[in-house]
């Protein structure tokens, strides 16, 4: 296999804004973009692909999974000879099936023409369960036979299965996977979906589920907040802009703060977010791993596991998270919704917490994490205040006391950008400070249409590029954080903060955030040193 296939940061690299995933043409590609060109140089591009979305019925799969796998074969970034079988419980033929993701798939925006020619690629079949041996017997022989008569073209064959269902049958579904499910020529390789347990012990028994049958490299434990845009763009920024590299530490750097936020509630989802609340469900996970990639030290190589080597030494130098670090809220209105069976739930719907890091670069710097559902607005973005400067030039020191700390801020949703913001003089003849912004607007860049984070990732796993996947020990150490922290909510029964809806969170989130962002409070809490 040649360079370009062999090295991960490349292929990575190679994900850049050259994508237009509204074409309505035929599958004629005049000049190939930079990605086209690479991937089909891979070998795996030209051999057989098996694509099994397991829970194909559900939410996820209709909504995520399969627009992902039309966005690549309308990018022809699938293989010529590639099929999706669909499995789960409902009973449906393929035509069901078809018809159930048509108008989920026209929603992408591709043509009607495209998506027809893309079903017509998918099956589907049914079991009792998720572990159902004789069904998926059926289903491999079925796949098998596909798979025999593309060998003129290929005789590798590989497979891609797609675990779109709730983690407790992770186990089932892996065992009758490794039994009968695995290719004979080619690859295998099982993505699986969060939340990865509930804590520690949960993690551990999950963990061990998929390794009693799978090895580290066949899995693909999936976020995807590492497949946003301006996430996966972090690495670049950092370490190819080596201005940066100077100022990206405890000696400029104030706080960082990684937000998320949502302006509406369960909406009838309740049920389910009550078994895991925001802290599980968006902590503990997507803003934590956005910490690790800004956080982290430039890693020893280009490889994929150097990368994940570097995000699992940021955790390792983390303190525990303990309720004092936190502040928890409750936005009124919660358990009204009718799936929530506990009227007195004490489930945090928003959770602020300060983080320490204890390496050099970042000893003394607060990392404060928020997240919340009801919220006054829809915003996920990382905001790196810098120190105030210690002296003035004599023609501003009369202004200093309304100098505001700059900040980079680097938005993921909604219009991902880059900020910069910064003091300017107010334009005319005041001398006045003003703030100032400097923006890198992705939306502001012509021809650019940028694949969704499931597209991404889906094309990483048919590359067999790990870096923007979760690995065990990583998983292990996250939960490791966080496990007191949840264990002492479920066990004392504290009660998170009223809030109203549409607002900011509760009424003691600007005090706290103000006192929790100040640098230099960690001495403390540095248990870990």
């Amino acid at each position: 296999m040649n360079k370009t296939a062999s090295d991960p940061l490349h292929l990575r690299t190679q994900m850049d804004s050259n994508f237009s995933f509204r074409a309505d043409t035929d599958f004629v590609i005049d000049e190939p973009n930079p990605i086209n060109k690479a991937v089909s140089q891979e070998d795996w591009y030209n051999q057989i692909l098996s694509i099994v979305v397991v829970g194909a019925s559900g939410d996820l799969a209709k909504k995520k999974t399969y627009p992902a796998l039309l966005n690549l074969y309308e990018e022809h970034l699938l293989p010529r000879e590639f099929v999706v079988y669909g499995y789960a419980r409902s009973a449906k033929t393929h035509e069901e099936l078809r018809r159930h993701l048509f108008p989920y798939l026209l929603k992408t925006g591709t043509s009607e023409h495209i998506v027809t020619s893309f079903l017509e690629k998918c099956f589907y079949y049914s079991g009792k369960t998720y572990g159902d041996e004789s069904a998926y017997t059926s289903m491999v022989a079925n796949l098998a036979t596909f798979e025999y008569e593309k060998r003129s073209v290929n005789s590798v064959a590989n497979r891609l299965f797609y675990l779109a269902v709730p983690p407790n049958v992770f186990g089932p579904s892996g065992v009758v996977i490794k039994k009968v499910g695995m290719s004979e020529s080619g690859w295998t390789r099982v993505v699986v979906e969060k939340p990865f347990g509930r804590d520690l012990d949960s993690c551990n028994e999950l963990l061990k589920s998929l390794s009693d049958d799978f090895n580290e490299d066949h899995i693909y434990r999936i976020d995807h907040y590492l497949g946003k845009e301006v996430v996966q763009n972090l690495m670049l920024f950092r370490f190819g802009n080596p201005m940066w590299e100077k100022i990206w530490n405890r000696d400029t750097i104030e706080s960082v703060t990684i937000s998320f936020k949502e302006p509406f509630g369960t909406e009838g989802r309740g049920g389910y977010f009550d078994q895991f609340g925001v802290i599980r469900d968006v902590l503990q996970n997507h803003l934590l791993q956005v910490l690790t990639l800004f956080a982290m030290e430039p890693p020893e190589s280009d490889d994929a596991d150097a990368v994940r080597d570097a995000k699992v030494e940021v955790l390792k130098n983390m303190d525990v998270i303990t309720l004092e670090d936190c502040l928890l809220g409750q936005y009124d209105g919660y358990s009204d919704d009718p799936t929530i069976e506990n009227k007195e739930t004490n489930c945090p719907t928003y959770a602020a917490m300060r983080c320490w890091i204890h390496t050099p670069r970042w000893e003394g710097v607060p990392f404060i994490l928020q997240a919340g559902k009801a919220l006054d607005e829809k915003l996920v973005d990382v905001k790196a205040r810098f120190r105030s400067p210690t002296t003035t030039l004599k023609s501003v020191q009369s202004f200093s006391k309304k100098l505001e700390p700059s900040e980079l801020v680097l938005r993921l949703q909604p219009n991902p950008a880059l900020e910069l913001h910064n003091n300017i003089k107010t334009p005319g003849l005041s001398f006045s400070p003003m703030r100032g912004k400097m923006t890198m607007n992705y939306d502001d860049i012509p021809n650019v249409s940028n694949p969704d984070a499931y597209t991404r990732l889906l094309l990483s796993v048919m590359r067999g590029d790990q870096g923007s996947f979760v690995r065990d020990d990583e998983l292990r150490r996250s939960w490791e954080i966080f496990t007191p922290l949840l264990h002492s909510i479920d066990d004392t029964g504290v009660r998170p903060q009223p809030y109203k809806q549409k607002s900011k969170g509760p009424d003691d989130l600007a005090e706290w955030m103000e006192l929790m962002s100040k640098p230099g409070a960690a001495q403390s809490l540095q248990s870990s040193l």
